[in-house]
């Protein structure tokens, strides 16, 4: 019975990652819903990791930075040179 269980709770989280990645909107609305729902309940440390982070940049998943932090420039790419 403990077998099935872990098997359940291991095919919800792939089913939550797929959905995640093939509709990023529809899964921020969701959870933004149900973190709506927990604070409303008075469940603020379980909205807060449930709450989606703010989306910015293009807002497809595709790799973009979310943080409003500023990212180290790369040096210069430099040849090198054999002796």
């Amino acid at each position: 019975m403990f077998e099935y269980l872990i098997i359940a709770l291991l095919v919800l989280w792939s089913v939550a990652v797929v959905f995640k990645k093939i509709l990023p909107q529809t899964a921020n609305a969701a959870l933004f819903a149900v973190s709506s729902l927990c604070q409303h309940f008075g469940w603020q440390r379980l909205a807060l990791w449930i709450k989606p982070n703010i989306v910015t940049g293009c807002g497809g998943s595709c790799g973009c930075a979310s943080s409003d932090a500023d990212t180290k420039p790369s040096d210069a790419v430099q040849a090198v040179k054999w002796r």
